[in-house]
Order: structure tokens, then sequence, then C-alpha cells
């Protein structure tokens, strides 16, 4: 709905049109009626109308004075003179400024200037439409531009680069530089990349996004670099870069790189991290640095958000990872069966601190993360405690998707968090408060003998009674959940550890190995032996 403003210093005229005119039926807004110049240039600073209707001859601000300072704010704006004036000077004065039209107040009829808004409704209408297509064409070819660069640069990495110049040409034609044949590639990653996801909601808008934001940025800090995206999530910036002893194109490219990162986060709520690569003399080193840059996903892997980097070969430790698993499985399993929500952070901290001390290959890191994740849900489930919706395939999608430690551990605290909300929330509606206390004291004392009059002691409860609630509820005897606990244990040690079988009867309070082994075999099915060779 179009704006309109009326100005005039004689209230009769003002009162007149203002109840005469049709505005809503016009599918126009009157935004205000003003008795001089001056309080309406004010109002249009603070809101500017897309027609004006004005007197001449106004005290403080005459008209012609306020349609030259509105067409300074707004070149486009239309305005029709009302005046009792109607000698040709004036007439002149308003041509000159682009007025639509010009009415004489003594002779006017609220229908002419009824009939005179509907014309200029009409144009802004026809001009706003034009507009329109003008901006989806210019979209339409900004895209194609970008999909243009985007198969260039996947060309480069990716196929055979078969002549220089050709590849020069095309670089050109996208705003590059090629007199000084000197580049510094750049890798361009989305920190945070779950959540920029989910705000874009597709990648094409994200892609897009960037990109623009990008360009718009190189262009404003007068850089002849050009981004050229990957995907949705990476890009490369190319700089040309000037020789001289003077200049240190590595610090330069720094001090414009912490620019963009500043710009990206105040507009469009976005951490950008990168990596710098080497100097390059030929089209050829440019294509071997953008391949290295892309194989730099271990850099990246341990990279914090928002951060610029220098590429570099970092080592990997030597140690297992995997060598610690069964004590960080038992830290996680307490705090969640406790359900202690503020050891939650400092815990996850605490193992992904030690991995990025070690710094571990990423594939071991993730395989290490997703398996704590999948043993948690698993025991929780098995204690009837759990229900999400945390699949196993959702877990190893998402996990892949994760490029860097920082949001590994994002990712941690989210599951634990609605782990244990979840948890919270089946202790209130699905479970008897005892039966549940019970599943939580044998999970935390897997390591001794336990009994049900132990349990039930430690209830408050009659033994018998406890022992009937227990199998109502669960559909298991206590003695069968208490084994059915130690022997998924066991098999946990069997599988992350090298302990021998009456080791690990013993470390689960069974000083009987004859026992603890035909009770393994009643619940499983199979001997430990058995299930450890893979035989069953």
């Amino acid at each position: 709905m179009y704006k309109v403003m009326l100005v005039d210093d004689d209230y009769p005229v003002l009162e007149l049109l203002s109840r005469s005119i049709p505005w809503e039926k016009l599918e126009l807004q009157l935004m205000g009626a003003y008795e001089n110049g001056a309080v309406a240039l004010e109002a249009a600073q603070a809101q500017m109308p897309d027609i004006v209707v004005t007197d001449i001859g106004m005290p403080r601000l005459n008209g012609l004075e306020l349609i030259r300072a509105l067409k300074e704010l707004n070149p486009a704006v239309r305005v029709v003179i009302l005046s009792c004036h109607s000698e040709f000077h004036y007439a002149q004065q308003a041509m000159k400024l682009n007025v639509q039209d010009y009415l004489v107040k003594d002779t006017l009829d609220p229908d002419d200037l009824e009939k005179l808004l509907i014309q200029l409704k009409g144009a802004l209408d026809e001009e706003g439409s034009r507009s329109a297509s003008q901006n989806q064409l210019r979209k339409l070819v900004d895209r194609n531009r970008e999909r243009h660069k985007e198969t260039f640069i996947r060309g480069t990495i990716h196929s055979p680069l078969l002549n220089e110049a050709t590849w020069l040409e095309e670089t050109a034609a996208f705003g590059l530089t090629v007199g000084n044949r000197i580049y510094l590639p750049v890798a361009c990653y989305i920190d945070e990349q779950r959540s920029a996801r989910e705000r874009f909601v597709t990648d094409d808008v994200l892609r897009f996004a960037v990109n623009n934001m990008l360009e718009e940025i190189l262009q404003g800090e007068q850089s002849e670099a050009v981004n050229f995206t990957y995907d949705a999530l990476r890009s490369f910036i190319i700089m040309p870069v000037q020789g001289g002893i003077k200049t240190n194109p590595y610090q330069e490219a720094e001090l414009l790189l912490a620019r963009i990162q500043d710009v990206v986060d105040r507009t469009i709520k976005l951490k950008l991290s990168f990596i710098i690569g080497k100097l390059c003399s030929t089209p050829a080193e440019v294509k071997q640095e953008l391949i290295e840059l892309l194989g730099s996903a271990g850099q990246r892997f341990y990279m914090l958000g928002k951060t610029v980097e220098r590429k570099a070969k970092l080592p990997y430790s030597n140690l297992d990872l995997f060598s610690s698993y069964d004590t960080a499985a038992n830290s996680f399993r307490e705090m969640l069966i406790g359900g202690n929500a503020v050891a939650l952070q400092p815990v996850i901290k605490h193992w992904l601190q030690h991995i990025r001390e070690k710094r571990f290959k990423p594939e071991t890191v993730k395989d290490w993360a997703l398996k704590l994740m999948l043993d948690l849900k698993l025991k929780l489930q098995s204690m009837q405690m759990f229900r999400n919706n945390f699949s196993v395939d959702i877990l190893h999608r998402e996990l892949l998707e994760l490029d860097t430690l920082q949001e590994i551990e994002a990712w941690m605290i989210h599951f634990f968090q609605s782990s244990l909300v979840v948890a919270e929330e089946v202790k209130v509606l699905s479970k008897r408060t005892e039966v549940l206390d019970a599943c939580q004291y044998v999970s935390l004392h897997l390591t001794r003998r336990i009994t049900l009059d132990e349990v039930a002691e430690h209830l408050f409860m009659n033994a018998s009674y406890f022992s009937r609630l227990f199998k109502k509820e669960t559909g298991e005897t206590f003695i069968e959940y208490v084994n059915r606990m130690k022997v998924d244990r066991a098999k946990e040690l069997l599988d992350q550890t090298n302990l021998s079988v009456a080791h690990i009867g013993e470390a689960l309070g069974y000083d009987n190995h004859s026992y603890f082994i035909k009770m393994f075999k009643t619940v499983a099915g199979i001997t430990p032996q058995d299930y450890r060779s893979g035989s069953g």
C-alpha cells in the first residue's frame, strides 16, 4: 500500500481532502496531513512517502523547497502541487523538479485529485512490476554467473589443466586481474554448519547469501580478489598479489579476511574461518594449491571458529584413542544415569580437550564419538529409561557432516542434553520412581555383587513387595535384569579390551569364574569366549 502525505497551511483544505478521498478503496495510506513544509520534511525523514500533495506558499519551508528536499531523499517520490497560485512561473519551477501535476486550489474538485491519485498509483504499480522483473532478471544473471564460477573452480581442481591461456582468459572474465600473475588462494569455511543450514533452509539459499556477501565486501574493500563457491559450505578466494619487498601479502590477506569475518558476522550472523595457501605464479601452481587446500581437512578439523590460519601440515598422534574408551564411556554413563546435567559440559570438554591435545586423526575421532553415542543410547534403552529420535542413521549422517572438533563438541552436548531431558520425562510419565531408582542403582554398581535385598533396603522397601513391583513394571525379575545388565557390560569389555574372561568376571563382581561363564551363556546364548571370537 502506497503512502500519501498532504501538506498545506490551509487547515480546511487538509480536512476536506483527508475526509473526501476514499484512501482505503484506492489502496492508499494517508500517512499524515501537515500544516507546513518543515514539519512534513521531518516526518518524511522518519518515513518516506510515495506520493506528496503539497501547497507552495507556506511558512518556514515552502512547497518548492520541500519538493527539492524530498527529491534529494528519494528521487522517485511522486509530487502533486496544490496551490492558489496559477501563475506560469510556479508551474515552470515545478516542472524542473519533475512534479507530476499542478492543481489550482481555487477550482479544486476532490474528484480530480482522486483521479490523479489513481493514475499515480497505476504508474507506481507498473514501475514496481518492471523493477521486480529487472531484479528477477538480475538475480538470474547473477546465479548463472555463480554457477559458471563454481563449474570453473571445480574444473580447475578436478580436471586436467589443458590450456593456461584459456584459464587466464576465464579468470579475467570473472574479474580476476591477470596482469600480475602472482596469486594467493584462500579456502573459506562456514562455521557452525548445522545451525547455518537450519537458518537458511536450503543449501542454495545459504550458498547464494554467502557468495553475495563476500562479493559485496570485496568490492567495498576495492580488492581485486574474487570469490569462487565450491559448495554450500566452502569457497575459494583467489587474491592477485602485487610484487615488491615493501608488502607482505600474507599479512594483507589476514587483515582483509578479518574484516570479512567481522562484516559477515554482523550482517548475516554467520561465522567464517579461512586457511591461507601459498603464493602461486602459474595456473598450474594455483591448481595444485587449491587441491592441497581442499585436502586440508585435518587442519580444518582442529581449527576454532572464526579463525584465520596459514596452511600447515600438522602430524597426528600415534596413540590409540580407543585405549581410553572404556574410561570415557564410564564417565558419560554415570553422568547420564545419574541425571547430572551440571557435569555434562565439563565431562565433554575434558575428553575433547584430550583429543585436541593429542591430535588424533579426524576419522578416528568421529568413529570414537559415534561409538560412544550409540553405546550410551543402547545402554539407556536397555534400562527402559530412554527413547528419542536419534536413530543410528541420523547420528551417523549428522556426525559425517561435522568438519571440526568444536562442532562435534556442540553436537555431543545437544545429544546428551536431549537424552537427559527425555530420561527425566520418562521418569515422570512412564515409570515408577522406585523401579527407575533401582535401575540406576544397578548401573552404578555393576562392578560388584548386587542382591535384591540390598536394593530393596536402599529404597526403604519390603523385599517381596519390591520384587513383585519390579516384575510388574519391567516384565522381568530383578535378578534377570541384573544379569542382563552385567552381560551387556561384559560384552562391552570383551569388545573394547584385551582383558581375560576371568578378569572381566572379577571386574563385574563374580568370584566364581565358572558361575560367570554359566550366567553369561544363559543370558547371551553363547559363552564369553565364543562371543569374543565371533563364533556365535
